[in-house]
């Protein structure tokens, strides 16, 4: 296939030139223009389905030039369809950004929303207070206006009896004089009473003024806090998830503010009757003033008729013309009061109207947003269901290529810093990107001011769980039931978290190690598989390599460590090895694993040094032998799950080793450089492998060089006094990731009459 201008390597090449493609050989592999500038190719899910379960039809299986074009291309669409679902994956992400951002805004607007009705209610309060006050004031005046009434009657009665004295008896003038004087100065006490509700009147007047102005200044103080909190918006959407945990707080305020508003509503009602009254009272003062004005007006004839009766009183009715008059310009002042006092009444209906239809616009708007926010809350959790869907398939046909490529998968895992640890003012050695292509697969290693990044297929931080790292392994433990061969081991300095990733600590469940999850997972498979027809009989056996030696930890007689029996170590020509004289047991259930794996642990050969208190000092070899038969479809198949725990790498300068520890560092440690050989020769397709050079590089000739689905921990340690060795260790994993062993194979309609399984 011609390569054309956009071509890129493939996904493997991709990642040895970001782990320093000056330490890894180029692979052989022909380009692949799938990631060229025309355009990217969608996808259903169809054809997704179509693309994993196709399978290669070649007439001629030793035709490898056409195997080899059938692979690419198909190699290629894989390529094709993961560049659109990174794609994909990128817009699910921004169209999540922006739903949230959109959240936002809703839920201020929501907040907004609640403040106004806050306030308007408030308001409405206040107003309802003061007309309550002022209702108050009315009715007393009131009160007096008919004190003053039933006096008026009263001297009315008066005069007309003494207008009958005046006209028989023309000399009891004078006394008819002096009650019309104290009627008079009754009047006179009424026009002060008048004066002063004029001046209540004046005083509420002023209150109202001054209730206006405050109202302005509240606007304006409402205007500079909407420009403030505009300013705090981009600090309200870094506040999201305390905003989601008000939102029940809201609901709960939608509530209140509900029963307050019924609340307004009865009021409201209560106020209109108020007015109701009020407005009957005022017209009753009207007809009280008229007939009053009736009544002066017959005051007036009267002067009239005793002007006429008499000239001596003529002075005297003057006067009481000049305080007719004046009484007649109270009323009119008083009417003119009265009319003024109906405006307000009419403003505050008005404004007790407008409010009424200010809190139902609110309310409804109120509403309109929690339509939106749950909108909106759905929209994101689809997008989160998509985005995890778009990943579970990305990793199944990342997991697809690497195995039709035949490399050698590789995890990392960095432990949390620990007491013990050297961290004083040494900069942080290990980060972790955050870009989009190497979130979860990429680690920078800082030395001496020089920074260094590898791209691995899984990367797992401090803060991740037993059973995060357990998620990512458990579809490859699941391949040794289907009958594949499975090998994980794990790599590290001394101290890195080796045995913990693997055997984890007795305790809490959580704290298990991949083994007792493999191991329950696989029981648990067995069960459910068991309803299909299937039956299983599982075998365990263990052993540990130290000092090049060969130890059955399983062993009934704990003594031939000393005996120094010798296990040789045979493959056959299926790619099946043997261990003579290994102890290989019938298993029945994960518990019964437990009890084996614990005496295991207390056989196995350990000791104190100055990087570790519990220092492993030899490699562990855990093996589940899987023979599953299906009666009914006469199908058989064979697996086998390695669990390999490898001795730890150190320097003797750190370490501190002497005596038996010094024999053991360097047993160690050429087994592991055996192993780097191993690796190299793979890398560079060596025709000849030094798999025998160590026993621990012969017994893992299977998983290295065969048809076994392999996976390797590289574990990390971040202290920074053993950067050197991390940065070894990083290395030597870029390396193992760049090897292809062959393509797995899967064991069917096979039998074997002997009860020991293949380790490999």
């Amino acid at each position: 296939m011609p390569p054309n201008g956009g071509t890129r390597m493939q996904t493997r090449q991709a990642f040895s030139v970001v782990n320093g493609g000056q330490d890894l050989p180029p692979t052989t592999a022909p380009p692949s223009h799938s990631g060229s500038e025309g355009g990217i190719v969608e996808f259903s899910k169809e054809d997704i389905d179509a693309l994993l379960n196709e399978k290669l039809r070649i007439k001629n299986k030793f035709n490898f030039k056409d195997k080899s074009e059938l692979m690419g291309d198909y190699i290629k669409r894989l390529k094709q369809c993961i560049k659109w679902f990174q794609q994909l994956e990128g817009n699910y992400v921004s169209e999540q950004e922006k739903l949230k951002s959109l959240l936002d805004v809703v839920e201020k607007k929501c907040n907004d929303m609640e403040s106004m009705m806050k306030a308007k209610e408030d308001e409405l309060n206040s107003i309802i207070m003061e007309l309550r006050k002022h209702l108050e004031a009315l009715q007393e005046k009131f009160a007096k206006e008919e004190a003053d009434k039933l006096e008026a009657l009263d001297s009315l009665g008066r005069e007309k009896d003494s207008r009958l004295e005046a006209e028989r008896l023309q000399a009891s003038l004078s006394e008819e004089l002096k009650r019309t004087q104290q009627d008079n100065a009754t009047a006179n006490q009424k026009i002060q009473s008048f004066n002063d509700m004029h001046k209540r009147s004046q005083e509420y007047t002023i209150s109202l003024q001054q209730y206006n102005s405050r109202l302005q200044s509240e606007l304006h103080a409402t205007n500079d806090t909407l420009k403030r909190v505009e300013k705090e918006k981009a600090a309200v959407v870094e506040n999201l998830s305390t905003l989601r945990g008000h939102y029940t707080s809201l609901q709960e305020q939608l509530t209140s503010s509900r029963e307050t508003q019924a609340e307004v509503i009865k009021q409201k009602e209560a106020l209109g009757s108020e007015v109701t009254c009020l407005r009957g009272d005022l017209q009753q003062v009207r007809d009280d003033r008229d007939r009053r004005l009736l009544q002066v007006q017959a005051l007036s004839d009267e002067v009239e008729k005793y002007k006429d009766c008499t000239g001596k009183s003529i002075a005297e009715l003057e006067s009481l013309t000049s305080k007719t008059n004046n009484l007649e310009s109270t009323c009119s002042s008083q009417t003119e009061q009265i009319r003024r006092l109906q405006e307000q009444l009419a403003f505050a209906e008005q404004k007790l109207q407008k409010s009424n239809i200010s809190i139902m616009t609110t309310r409804s708007e109120f509403e309109e947003q929690q339509a939106m926010i749950r909108e909106l809350k759905n929209r994101l959790t689809d997008a989160d269901s998509k985005i995890l869907e778009g990943e579970k398939l990305r990793k199944q046909l990342h997991n697809t290529i690497l195995e039709l490529k035949g490399n050698i998968r590789v995890f990392c895992r960095v432990r949390p810093l620990l007491s013990d640890d050297g961290v004083g003012n040494d900069a942080k050695v290990v980060s972790f990107p955050t870009s989009m292509e190497m979130l979860g697969r990429g680690i920078d290693l800082a030395q001496n001011g020089q920074k260094h990044s590898f791209t691995y297929d899984k990367v797992f931080m401090p803060d991740d769980s037993q059973q995060d790292v357990f998620v990512e392994i458990s579809q490859l433990v699941q391949s040794a039931l289907d009958g594949y061969k499975v090998c994980i081991f794990a790599y590290g300095q001394t101290g890195s978290g080796k045995t913990y990733t693997m055997m984890g600590k007795q305790g809490p469940p959580d704290q298990k190690g991949l083994i007792p999850r493999s191991l329950e997972q696989v029981f648990e498979s067995r069960q459910i598989l068991e309803a299909q027809g299937w039956k299983y009989e599982m075998q365990v056996s263990m052993l540990e390599i130290y000092n090049e030696t060969i130890r059955d930890l399983l062993a009934p007689n704990r003594s031939n460590f000393d005996a120094g029996k010798q296990y040789a170590i045979k493959h056959d020509s299926n790619g099946n090895t043997h261990v003579s004289d290994l102890t290989i047991l019938d298993v029945r259930s994960s518990k019964e694993v437990s009890y084996l794996l614990e005496r295991a642990a207390q056989s196995r050969s350990v000791g104190k040094t100055q990087m570790n208190e519990q220092s492993s000092r030899s490699h562990f070899v855990f093996t589940l032998r899987i023979l599953g038969i299906n009666e009914s479809t006469d199908q058989q198949v064979q697996g086998v799950l390695n669990l390999i725990d490898l001795a730890g790498s150190e320097r003797l300068s750190k370490s501190g080793s002497t005596g038996d520890r010094l024999k053991e560092t360097q047993a160690i440690n050429k087994s592991l450089s055996s192993l780097s050989d191993v690796i190299f020769a793979l890398a560079k397709k060596d025709e000849h492998i030094p798999f025998r050079n160590s026993k621990l590089t012969y017994l893992l000739q299977p998983c290295l060089g065969g048809d076994s689905k392999t996976l390797m921990f590289v574990n990390v340690s971040p202290d920074p006094s053993s950067v050197g060795e991390s940065l070894c260790s990083l290395r030597f994993a870029a390396r193992v990731n760049a090897c292809e062993i062959g393509v797995p194979r899967r064991q069917t309609n096979l039998r074997t009459t002997d009860s020991r399984l293949s380790i490999g």
